[in-house]
């Protein structure tokens, strides 16, 4: 009889390591925002997108897709939040970001740094959450008054988190891991 001998071992590459380092240092700050009182629900200066900015300019679109999704899902269950509706806003905050992002990668990179891109997510990032209160959560027209201060906020956050993820791009040696080819 004859033993077949397979190695299930895995051998995480760099571009997986820089991928969980990323998601972890996003995820430290997801739940560093969470210990931050908020003057209106909803409000927070969103640290960990700065996260995922660096992924996107490092590894590639696909690995800040991973980068936001792993931090979101571990933030759900650290916090204990994970399914309840402000779990399902900060997904489709999430996933409305990351494809603002997808689409933001295509623009002139000479008109278009990370600033702008955060801008671009941020308000992406607002309109998924916004849409998504007002079909599920809040299905009542007046949700939309929550706009005008809420759409403040997101750009004043976003401008900021854009200007701290340029300043530590500037900062950080580039990644040695190869990105996976964007779709």
């Amino acid at each position: 009889m004859t033993r077949w001998h397979t190695d299930t071992t895995l051998q995480p590459s760099s571009y997986d390591r820089q991928l969980a380092r990323l998601a972890a240092i996003g995820l430290a700050l997801s739940l560093l925002e969470a210990a931050i009182p908020s003057p209106l629900p909803g409000i927070k200066p969103g640290l960990a997108n700065i996260v995922t900015l660096i992924a996107l300019y490092q590894l590639g679109w696909r690995a800040a897709v991973w980068v936001s999704l792993l931090r979101i899902v571990a933030a759900g269950l650290m916090l204990g939040s994970l399914f309840t509706p402000g779990f399902w806003l900060s997904l489709t905050g999430g996933a409305s970001s990351v494809l603002m992002l997808g689409l933001a990668c295509h623009l002139p990179a000479r008109y278009f740094s990370a600033l702008s891109h955060s801008m671009l997510a941020g308000m992406a990032h607002l309109a998924g959450q916004l849409l998504l209160a007002r079909l599920w959560l809040i299905p009542h027209d007046g949700v939309w008054q929550l706009l005008p201060p809420l759409m403040l906020s997101s750009l004043l956050a976003s401008v900021a988190t854009g200007l701290l993820t340029l300043k530590l791009l500037e900062q950080l040696p580039p990644c040695q891991a190869k990105p996976l080819p964007s779709p």
